[in-house]
């Protein structure tokens, strides 16, 4: 912060359009382009700009002219710039939450983007390595002082991974699938990063895994089914991943879990999770399949299983796709019931943003009225406390996961 009285001011000033103003005093991060009144021509990427309504300062943040979200806010203060020293002490005040309320892993989310007052700032630390991931080309001029920022407060780093934060449309297939991202401070990351995570080691890939490599949200509920597996000889473990949830319910004592994801070197991975954690792969099963179909087979097979996990990606990328996203969360967790025993558990995930907990249940509900099954609902949880949710940003509430068990 300037001293009380120093003027400071932005590259240039947005005028929102009238009574738009509101909702970025009440707390909301985003100004989208149609609420922006004109944007001068030839402002760069990063530019730092004053949100004005009527000539008057509303707040300040990054300009992004290649996205619909114009604005980025970073401050309310008007005395307040965006300078390193900004870019640390914010950083400092997320990693200061996770010193407070993470422990029992060295695997976990250092800031969580807008809900952190950083939006579009993502990184995750495994282990002695933080993956910086970027949401917007505006915070480009920035990498390297957030870079820094990470560097000075996050204690005992040996590196930070960037990993490409804008899609590229000017690569091929082979250049697609190859490792994007590169060292932007300190130490190149071993192939395989090894974390602790309430005691089960996981192997992460940081420059071909998904995200940042691994999904860290799901923490606390790969605990919750290793607690769940005990006594239960028959595990189902879809859009498996890395095996996550798979090596949780085998250690948990799970006599038998089939890990199912159509990403081959997903499903590699998760062999290596299994070996990592001194568990035999050859007693478990493993399937490069689509889930949707292997679900069809194994009802007409009459396979059940103690304990389903479905954890599947994002279906709902935009609102116009929500309906879909419904229709899609019914059919599969219909499918997935069918092969669920009676008196087994459902373990059923959505990250869908744009998806709220009401209408992810109501589409379960659809799922088990339409199986003619009777579910009974054994817990509910959202995301863990180094995701968390800034309640002025409705949108940060992504995560829903229900426990479920099949009364008949």
């Amino acid at each position: 912060m300037r001293a009380a009285g120093s003027v400071v001011r932005g590259e240039a000033e947005l005028e929102l359009r009238k009574d738009l103003a509101r909702h970025l005093r009440a707390g909301h991060p985003w100004v989208f382009r149609k609420a922006v009144d004109r944007a001068p021509k030839g402002l760069p990427p990063g530019a730092i700009v004053d949100v004005t309504e009527e000539g008057r300062f509303v707040a300040r943040g990054y300009y992004d002219p290649h996205s619909a979200i114009s604005v980025r806010i970073l401050t309310r203060e008007p005395a307040e710039a965006i300078d390193a020293a900004y870019w640390r002490r914010r950083v400092a005040r997320a990693v200061a939450l996770r010193r407070e309320l993470v422990h029992g892993t060295t695997g976990y989310r250092l800031v969580h983007g807008e809900s952190d007052g950083l939006p579009g700032v993502v990184a995750d630390r495994y282990d002695r390595f933080a993956v910086l991931k970027l949401y917007s080309a505006g915070l480009t001029p920035h990498r390297g002082a957030i870079v820094e920022a990470l560097r000075a407060e996050a204690e005992g780093l040996a590196g930070v991974y960037g990993r490409d934060e804008i899609p590229r449309d000017d690569l091929d297939d082979a250049e697609a699938g190859a490792p994007q991202g590169r060292v932007l401070w300190g130490a190149e990351p071993p192939e395989r990063i090894a974390y602790d995570e309430h005691g089960m080691q996981v192997l992460v890939d940081v420059r071909r895994g998904q995200k940042t490599g691994h999904f860290l949200d799901q923490r606390e509920n790969r605990r919750r089914v290793r607690a769940l597996a005990a006594g239960r000889p028959e595990v189902l473990n879809l859009f498996g991943y890395t095996g996550g949830f798979s090596v949780a319910a085998a250690l948990g004592g799970a006599r038998h879990v089939v890990t199912v994801d159509v990403d081959r070197d997903a499903i590699a991975l998760a062999r290596e999770n299994f070996r990592a954690n001194g568990l035999d792969p050859a007693d478990h099963a493993f399937a490069s399949e689509d889930a949707f179909e292997l679900l069809a087979r194994y009802k007409r097979e009459g396979r059940r299983f103690d304990l389903v996990v479905c954890d599947p990606p994002a279906f709902a990328k935009s609102q116009k796709a929500v309906d879909a996203a419904l229709a899609g969360y019914a059919s599969l967790n219909r499918a997935a019931l069918a092969v669920v025993a009676p008196g087994g558990l459902l373990v059923t995930a959505s990250c869908s943003a744009r998806v709220s907990a009401e209408q992810f249940t109501d589409a379960v509900k659809e799922a088990a009225y339409k199986a003619k099954v009777e579910l009974q609902l054994v817990e509910e949880t959202r995301q863990p406390a180094d995701h968390p949710v800034a309640l002025q940003f409705r949108e940060g509430r992504y995560l829903k996961c229900l426990v479920l068990r099949r009364v008949g």
